[in-house]
């Protein structure tokens, strides 16, 4: 696979949300973004708080902008929390630097896009998103 088709960003958005569900999750916002970080789906479940797609953006997009996962960014925030922080401003602030932000690869390694979400604690995003990216045969990468 070249490129995240509208197909798969669909699949791994519906994915997550059953994956939520199998986990007892709150209710979770799914961001899939391109290889540009372009937006190609975003689901909100019912239930979601005001502004929780913004956040799954965030995640999403802090990873794609650095290229690695938004767990990866966390522990770079404590070593180096100036460089966190002067990115996020750059980003206007749409850069979350904390799990549930995980980089879609293809077999071969090369990045397709990243998935955001949020909802319920970060951790549990995560393992959201990485069920998700699995599931339609790609290679999750939380960075850690």
């Amino acid at each position: 696979m070249l490129k995240l088709t509208y197909d798969t960003s669909l699949n791994i958005a519906q994915e997550a949300i059953k994956k939520g569900s199998e986990l007892g999750l709150n209710p979770l916002a799914i961001v899939v973004l391109d290889d540009r970080a372009s937006l190609r789906i975003c689901l909100n479940q019912d239930g979601t708080s005001i502004h929780r797609h913004r956040v799954a953006h965030g995640k999403a997009n802090a990873a794609m902008s650095l290229g690695m996962g938004s767990r990866s960014l966390g522990t770079r925030a404590e070593e180096q929390a100036y460089f966190v922080d002067a990115v996020g401003r750059l980003m206007d602030g749409d850069f979350i630097p904390v799990p549930g932000g995980v980089l879609i690869r293809n077999p071969e390694g090369a990045i397709l896009g990243a998935v955001g979400i949020s909802g319920d604690k970060s951790d549990n995003d995560e393992a959201a998103a990485v069920a998700a990216i699995e599931s339609v045969g790609l290679v999750a990468d939380t960075g850690s």
